[in-house]
């Protein structure tokens, strides 16, 4: 369900912002906002930017890899691989299978939905996150969630992206993980094992910090979110208008808001996801 969802979710942002006109157009005046004090930060997020390449990637993934093999997960090795490779195989097919209509709003680059990097810096770290131990997920999830923001974040400064680009990209991950930790859940468990979170609660010493870290995760979601929507409301409402610097200078803090309610709502999601899978498949698991 999570992972249906999830891809409900970059089709409507896709139907939305990239499709229509007046999506165009409010994410036009985000893109354009951009330029403010675009000299000073692309000074912090080109470095940000310039960490994600194929070495980092591979990096990563054999990082995640040898976790797994030294907590003796032979299964996470394999699905942590599926996780990445699926992700961004996913964002670069959808990128080229989805159209952007030229509605003469701003330059035509085509469409650039989902963000690559996006889908990099989420897709490595929510891999962390599946292969850690428990007592580390909490950790690795606000750190996931604030190195998917910095990322793509970055992209808006650099005007490489447009806000839905960023958020799409958080939901491909998050349908990835989805099926992964789907994976795990009806896999053969050992006939000790709790299946349902619910009942989990009570014997796992992890689940209250983990916990803490998700209703966190979801206020900073929330706090957000909701700025982002009351920004954007306003350029929505100005769309047909000539926008002042003000009104694109509120788009673009509104789309970064965005970015970082869409990192912080995922990642809360694939903590809940990792904590549920590991319910069962980790019982019977030898301590980490």
């Amino acid at each position: 369900m999570v992972a249906l969802t999830s891809a409900a979710a970059v089709a409507v942002l896709w139907r939305f912002f990239v499709v229509t006109w007046a999506g165009q157009r409010v994410e036009d005046a985000s893109f354009d906002g951009a330029r403010y004090g675009q000299g000073r930060l692309w000074v912090v997020a080109e470095p940000v930017l310039d960490v994600v390449s194929v070495g980092f990637v591979a990096a990563v993934l054999l990082g995640a890899v040898l976790i797994a093999v030294v907590r003796r997960r032979w299964s996470l090795a394999v699905q942590v691989a599926v996780l990445v490779g699926g992700a961004n195989l996913t964002t670069q097919v959808v990128k080229r299978l989805l159209d952007r209509p030229d509605h003469g709003v701003g330059a035509d680059y085509g469409n650039t939905l989902p963000s690559g990097h996006t889908t990099v810096a989420a897709s490595v770290s929510a891999a962390l996150l599946l292969v850690v131990p428990p007592r580390a997920r909490p950790a690795v999830a606000v750190l996931g969630a604030a190195y998917t923001s910095a990322t793509g974040v970055s992209t808006l400064v650099g005007q490489w992206h447009r806000p839905s680009d960023v958020v799409a990209a958080t939901f491909v991950v998050l349908a990835w993980v989805a099926v992964v930790c789907g994976a795990m859940a009806v896999a053969p468990a050992p006939a000790t094992t709790t299946a349902a979170l619910s009942r989990v609660e009570g014997g796992d010493r992890w689940w209250r910090r983990t916990r803490a870290t998700v209703v966190a995760l979801l206020v900073a979601a929330v706090g957000s979110g909701a700025f982002a929507a009351v920004l954007l409301t306003r350029t929505w409402a100005v769309r047909a208008d000539v926008l002042t610097g003000r009104a694109e200078l509120a788009a673009y803090a509104g789309g970064v808001a965005a970015v970082v309610a869409a990192s912080c709502l995922t990642f809360a999601l694939m903590l809940v996801l990792r904590h549920a899978a590991g319910s069962r498949d980790e019982t019977g698991a030898a301590p980490a």
